[in-house]
């Protein structure tokens, strides 16, 4: 019922018809996982450099129909940036304009959960931009990783101390390292974090 009542409110406010498709029935079984780069930590301010989107069906990550876009920023990076990211400016000088890269991506999302490592950086982030349009935040229904991770662990140690680093939730549930730290990679290995949490294993302390 509240998930019906926010895609009512949503299209209400919505300001530009052609982004309506946004506020469909999520089909069931199917999820995106989501992964950005950003000139910073702070998505009121900071720009979009790269977004990876992979969709997930079931226990299957398509990696195949993946979507991965660089954004051209709008003035050169600096050293700190570039160090925090890896992504340099001749890495970016073909990317997309924020508002084209963020439309692909809206369109390549539709109406599907969004799942993500503390999503609510990413749909700040992407949602900023889309906002001229939308009216409002991503409509999308969101899957936090760290929450369902935090979930199992409970269950197992309850009261006990849950590391949700990144890294210490990979290795805790067996993910391969898949070396680089960029928005594919990390997407990725997001996803196949999702499918096994879904199954709610027991999980052991780190």
């Amino acid at each position: 019922m509240r998930a019906a009542l926010r895609r009512i409110l949503g299209r209400l406010r919505l300001r530009d018809p052609e982004l309506a498709y946004l506020f469909d029935p999520p089909p069931d079984g199917r999820v995106v996982c989501l992964d950005t780069e950003a000139t910073g930590l702070d998505p009121r301010k900071d720009q979009l450099l790269a977004v990876a989107a992979l969709p997930v069906e079931g226990d299957r990550v398509r990696t195949s129909e993946a979507l991965h876009l660089t954004v051209r920023p709008d003035r050169p990076l600096d050293k700190e940036n570039v160090r925090i990211h890896g992504l340099r400016n001749r890495d970016l000088a073909q990317g997309m304009d924020p508002e084209a890269a963020v439309d692909r991506l809206l369109r390549f999302i539709g109406p599907r959960p969004l799942v993500g490592y503390y999503l609510t950086f990413d749909c700040a982030l992407i949602g900023r931009i889309a906002r001229p349009r939308l009216g409002g935040p991503l409509p999308n229904p969101r899957i936090e990783v760290s929450g369902l991770y935090h979930d199992a662990k409970q269950a197992a140690i309850p009261r006990g101390f849950v590391d949700l680093r990144f890294e210490s939730m990979r290795r805790d549930l067996g993910i391969p390292d898949l070396g680089r730290h960029d928005a594919f990679s990390d997407a990725l290995t997001t996803a196949l974090m999702y499918i096994k949490l879904r199954h709610r294993p027991r999980l052991h302390r780190v």
